[in-house]
């Protein structure tokens, strides 16, 4: 079965966002199958920490509860796993290239899927607008990649 993982700094704001939102597209797609494994790590995570405050109030709105999601680092055996890797930043993917160099050729930045290269930046500490301007671009870029 296809599996995705997403990969941010700490695995609290934007993976596990972006996790929630690709499953919550997943389970409206009929045409697609139901057997994909969605998840996230942090390059640098905070293990065991919950997500952010208000990735988790911003996503309640949209029904989704990620309360439950627990941080966890990047490891091998989970870039073994995964088919595709999403990072946020452009640092992301450069350092897992350099530490998995044998998961490097499927290890990309979510931005790429819409054909561009940029990094989502983090709204970690920063105010509300900054983590609602964050699940938008990571709602709109996962919408828009999903095809791909």
């Amino acid at each position: 079965m296809p599996h995705i993982l997403f990969v941010c700094t700490a695995n609290i704001c934007r993976s596990p966002v972006a996790e929630a939102l690709l499953r919550q597209q997943l389970a409206a797609r009929p045409d697609l199958d139901d057997s994909w494994t969605v998840s996230s790590a942090g390059a640098w995570a905070l293990v065991n920490h919950p997500p952010a405050f208000l990735s988790q109030q911003l996503l309640l709105a949209r029904g989704l509860d990620i309360s439950q999601k627990r941080a966890q680092m990047v490891t091998r055996r989970l870039l073994q796993e995964a088919d595709l890797v999403l990072c946020m930043e452009k640092g992301h993917v450069e350092a897992l290239r350099l530490e998995f160099p044998e998961s490097a050729g499927k290890t990309f930045l979510l931005s790429e899927m819409i054909g561009l290269r940029y990094s989502i930046p983090d709204p970690y500490g920063g105010p509300p607008a900054g983590y609602q301007a964050m699940v938008d671009e990571l709602d709109r870029l996962i919408t828009a990649g999903l095809p791909h």
